[in-house]
């Protein structure tokens, strides 16, 4: 298989490593550079556990090869908190509205409603779900993700205010 260099910026940080040209960003992420928070679950981009955010906007890690992301930015669950810092807002609120339970569905649940309450920061409970409609949780029930990100968007209105 044929590899080449690639050059990226990962939560902020400069990474160059060699991939091979067939390599999903999932594997890449968890296996060349250790961040193992972006989760392969269905690896056909259908239960969005693998969503990460490529220049700000949320895609499928396994359905984008490595190479396409070179010369870009890719922000994963590990890269949405600074290092040693307060939780980001969403995350937070899950914690404190049990929006998890296993954990599995979770950092693609967290960077899709990141890039989510970017683009709508007043959103409607409605307006949550059809959000996280392409991320497949099996144990909370979604209540507790949408009450979560009810919470997170009033937090993030308040910050700005």
């Amino acid at each position: 298989m044929t590899a080449r260099r690639i050059a990226l910026t990962v939560n902020g940080a400069r990474h160059e490593a060699e991939t091979p040209v067939r390599q999903h960003l999932a594997d890449f992420l968890r296996g060349t550079l250790g961040l193992t928070g972006t989760h392969l679950g269905c690896e056909h981009g259908v239960c969005g556990a693998c969503t990460v955010l490529l220049d700000g906007r949320a895609v499928r890690a396994c359905l984008i090869l490595a190479v396409q992301a070179e010369g870009r930015s890719v922000t994963t669950v590990e890269g949405l908190a600074p290092d040693n810092g307060p939780l980001h807002p969403l995350q937070a609120a899950f914690c404190a509205n049990h929006g998890l339970q296993c954990g599995f569905c979770t950092p693609g649940m967290l960077t899709t409603l990141a890039e989510f309450l970017k683009d709508s920061p007043d959103p409607t409970e409605e307006e949550v779900r059809v959000a996280i409609s392409g991320n497949l949780c099996r144990c909370t029930g979604y209540d507790s993700i949408v009450a979560a990100t009810m919470e997170a968007a009033r937090a993030l209105r308040e910050a700005r205010a």
